[in-house]
């Protein structure tokens, strides 16, 4: 998930309020409960959770059916077809997202998360065959993210362009992401 890092960081301080994300962070460092210490970031996670709707690692996947779909139109998939399924596709969906190129992390919001169907969001996949290491992929994120952004100001490189997406087997950003990173004069270091 350390690809995802860069694209995170990037849309926080980008975004209209990136001090939020953090607000109890300085008291949890070096406690002995760290799992129950990320608890506490509940807008970190709503920052992540954005970051992994507009720019997905997986954007696209491939299933065989093993039943047949009767689509709403009344055609039907039949059993066995492989079907691609794109992510980057469902995450930027305008009847689902409005303004989905937005970096807006308050679409995670626990009530906002209620209106919507479930697999809207599938950065990790849903149903038997989603990823068994998404609880620990978005832990280490909070633990990145948290201590990277307790430490320092991540802003963009001014001389490079803005990123432009590269899909290849995971996503990535064409050229490279480059990011300007300066310590943060008080805090824990």
């Amino acid at each position: 998930m350390f690809f995802l890092a860069p694209f995170c960081v990037l849309e926080t301080w980008k975004g209209p309020r990136p001090s939020l994300c953090l607000p109890g962070a300085p008291r949890l460092v070096g406690r002995n409960n760290p799992r129950d210490d990320l608890a506490q970031l509940p807008f970190l996670t709503m920052c992540i959770k954005e970051s992994l709707r507009l720019h997905p690692p997986v954007t696209v996947v491939s299933r065989r059916c093993t039943q047949d779909i009767l689509l709403p139109d009344g055609r039907v998939i039949p059993k066995g077809v492989i079907c691609l399924i794109s992510i980057f596709g469902t995450h930027h969906n305008p009847s689902v997202w409005p303004d989905p190129e937005v970096y807006d992390p308050f679409r995670f919001d626990p009530e906002n998360i209620k209106k919507r169907s479930p697999l809207a969001f599938i950065p990790f996949l849903a149903g038997p065959r989603n990823c068994i290491g998404r609880t620990f992929a978005m832990t280490e994120m909070k633990v990145v993210l948290a201590l990277t952004l307790l430490r320092f100001r991540i802003l963009p490189d001014d001389a490079e362009p803005e990123p432009r997406r590269k899909p290849e087997l995971i996503l990535r950003a064409e050229g490279g992401l480059w990011l300007r990173v300066e310590p943060l004069s008080a805090g824990p270091q």
